[in-house]
């Protein structure tokens, strides 16, 4: 059991076989890695499975006939979301272990370079975060000074055309506070309850058929074997519907709007600076023509936009809402294909 434990902790993918090149111990990394769950890949021959670039067999022969490790880098690994992935693969014998005929260690390419960009997303938003609420405060107060002034003023004034300025000066003042409110972000924490993230999904789809009509052609590929997980289910709602909604937007020049939402989960996942044992991943796709090489960087800034009418705030928002969920949301994009993905943690 403690020697199981070790192996479940470990961030490398380890896979055990036996004589027959059959699965005998998979750990939840290497789960992750090749995107099979325990109970598909256990007993499996692993040279039957489709991992595309890995020669098993021929690799698994020599280290046999050799009886030393066998190093095969930069491999590409097929994954069921179809988002490309190499590894480091070492394969040694186990002459030592009676159970065990090979040791199978896995360690994603990508992996270092996910954690460094996913630390630098989440740094760029703390100190947008910061930026804002400061300029939030120094935009507020002279805010309500002004409103004040303009309401002592429009005592003062005789009735008639006069104060229609003052009237207007109320306006624009209550306007750029609802502005500075929503830079902020939703005020209260959040709620937070058990609640199944696909009826949210459903929730927000039904919202987006009601906007785009039969302009929108929606493919599911959620896991039905997904626990519950804690969240706050209106805030949750707000942050998928607009990133549906920017899908929406991007794609109105398209005679059809091809979205998927697919839902996975995923073991011994990081974020930020905490490894999580389970985490829910959201992908939401569309056939958008992509995200402009010079806003990619500035995306969930507040007030960035691409479009002349845009506020910039839908993005920066849903960022807010998942990162006080204890979350991470990325994107991915090129002509024809932009995913937006959304990771939560699962721990009760």
């Amino acid at each position: 059991m403690l020697q199981q434990n070790i192996i479940d902790n470990i961030n490398s993918g380890i896979i055990g076989l036996d004589a027959d090149y059959r699965v005998r111990l998979i750990n939840p990394a290497a789960e992750a890695i090749l995107q099979l769950s325990e109970a598909r890949i256990l007993g499996a021959m692993i040279c039957e499975l489709d991992t595309h670039d890995v020669p098993w067999r021929a690799t698994l022969d020599q280290a046999a006939k050799e009886g030393r490790a066998i190093v095969r880098r930069g491999l590409s690994l097929d994954t069921r979301d179809g988002k490309p992935s190499f590894a480091d693969i070492v394969v040694s014998p186990m002459r030592e272990v009676s159970q065990l005929a090979f040791l199978i260690e896995m360690q994603p390419v990508d992996r270092l370079l996910r954690i460094s960009r996913e630390e630098n997303l989440m740094n760029a938003q703390e100190t947008t975060r910061t930026v804002v609420r400061g300029l939030a405060h120094e935009i507020k107060n002279p805010l309500g000074g002004i409103r004040g002034a303009a309401q002592l003023l429009e005592r003062e004034l005789p009735q008639g055309s006069l104060q229609e300025y003052t009237n207007i000066i109320i306006q624009e003042a209550d306007r750029l506070r609802d502005l500075v409110d929503r830079l902020l972000g939703p005020s209260k924490a959040p709620a937070l309850v058990s609640l199944n993230i696909h009826e949210v999904l459903e929730h927000v789809l039904q919202l987006a058929v009601v906007e785009a009509g039969e302009r929108l052609a929606v493919l599911r590929d959620y896991d039905p074997s997904l626990p519950s997980i804690k969240g706050d289910r209106g805030l949750l709602i707000q942050a998928m519907l607009n990133i549906v909604g920017n899908a929406l937007q991007a794609t109105d020049s398209q005679p059809q709007c091809a979205l998927t939402l697919r839902s996975r989960s995923q073991r011994q996942f990081t974020i930020g600076e905490r490894r999580h044992r389970l985490v829910c991943q959201i992908d939401i796709i569309d056939n958008g023509p992509g995200i402009p090489d010079a806003l990619r960087d500035t995306l969930f800034v507040p007030m960035v936009s691409g479009r002349a009418e845009g506020t910039g705030l839908g993005l920066s928002i849903s960022q807010s809402i998942i990162h006080r969920h204890g979350g991470l949301l990325s994107c991915e994009s090129r002509p024809g294909e932009t995913c937006f993905t959304i990771h939560l943690p699962m721990e009760n």
